[in-house]
């Protein structure tokens, strides 16, 4: 199983996070990608990429939720990161959230633009976090960016024919805990799709699966998250982890990311 989205740097993981992972390995997850936040998140992402290399794969990016008045140095920081690091593997997580604030929805909307430009600069895939905001994001993308992306809309929740939209932007949607849920509304989009446009993730420490629901999440239950999908589908659950971690793999994250291929 390939792991698309977890925060596992996270304070919450700060007592057992050596076993956390031991449990998901020892399960089969082989990689866990690691979206960033802010400049806050950066050591201890890079220090689990440089402690499980090629398991635990680092993106860059500023977060939504995260940007404040100061956001173009937060974004100073991507860029200097961008620049000097080696084996980032995605720009994330980037995108819009109008869920709880939308003070600098402006400011949002900018850094957007400026991240998915980073992203055709440097050919790396993008995962894309659009709480309350999926058209916009979409709308950005089309408008600005059409043809030249590929990645994820991280944390999927929207309707079919949200969907349907992205994946003629280039896009796969990711899939969570949210898809255990009795009203999460996924049971109305998953068995109308291709498996082939669907990667899993877990976002823990967030968003726990059913029968966790509102404890902490962690990437181990990444294996309700599929057997669910292969309920909603009609496949397997072996024939759900293999076609997502190919879908998955289809994006090109590498592991031996090189500055100097910068376009």
């Amino acid at each position: 199983m390939i792991e698309t989205h977890a925060h596992i740097y996270d304070q919450q993981f700060d007592h057992d996070r050596a076993a956390m992972l031991d449990r998901a390995f020892e399960a089969g997850v082989q990689q866990i990608w690691m979206p960033n936040c802010d400049h806050s998140t950066v050591d201890g992402m890079l220090r689990l990429a440089d402690d499980y290399p090629g398991k635990c794969l680092a993106m860059m990016g500023l977060h939504p939720t995260y940007v404040k008045k100061d956001f173009e140095k937060e974004l100073y920081s991507v860029e200097n990161y961008l620049k000097t690091t080696k084996n980032l593997v995605a720009i994330g997580e980037i995108g819009l959230d109008y869920f709880w604030d939308v003070s600098f929805k402006e400011q949002q909307i900018e850094a957007l633009k400026i991240q998915l430009g980073w992203a055709v600069a440097y050919n790396l895939p993008v995962v894309i976090h659009s709480r309350s905001s999926f058209n916009d994001v979409a709308d950005v993308i089309e408008t600005h960016f059409k043809g030249q992306l590929t990645g994820i809309f991280h944390c999927f929740t929207g309707t079919l024919e949200s969907a349907k939209r992205a994946f003629d932007l280039g896009f796969l949607i990711g899939i969570g805990g949210v898809v255990t849920f009795k009203n999460g509304g996924l049971d109305k989009v998953l068995p109308y799709i291709d498996l082939k446009n669907v990667v899993l993730e877990t976002d823990c420490p967030y968003l726990a699966p059913v029968p966790h629901r509102g404890k902490r999440n962690e990437v181990v239950y990444i294996d309700l998250v599929a057997q669910r999908v292969a309920e909603l589908t009609g496949q397997t659950r072996a024939a759900v982890i293999e076609q997502t971690s190919k879908n998955a793999t289809s994006l090109g994250i590498v592991t031996s990311y090189d500055v100097s291929k910068v376009r």
